[in-house]
């Protein structure tokens, strides 16, 4: 698979179980910090479910898939407020 942004042919695919127990924080632009703890999001192009699943390239770094995501999306999907 070559990279969606260089075009590199080195990419670097990782996979994992994690069996309910992901977890992700971020900050949000106004300085609130915010932790998710449940399954894996789908929408965020590293997996889903049970599993964490993406490619990166070994030459420019950037993960595969649809980026930039917003931060209405982020938020309104996966953070509990």
């Amino acid at each position: 698979m070559a990279c969606d942004k260089c075009k590199s042919e080195r990419t670097l695919n990782i996979t994992a179980h994690c069996s309910d127990s992901f977890c992700m924080d971020t900050k949000t632009s106004d300085g609130q910090y915010l932790t998710y703890n449940d399954y894996v999001p789908e929408d965020l192009n590293i997996g889903g479910a049970d599993h964490i699943s993406m490619t990166v390239c070994l030459d420019c770094g950037k993960i595969q898939g649809e980026f930039p995501i917003d931060e209405e999306t982020v938020l309104g999907r996966f953070f509990r407020q």
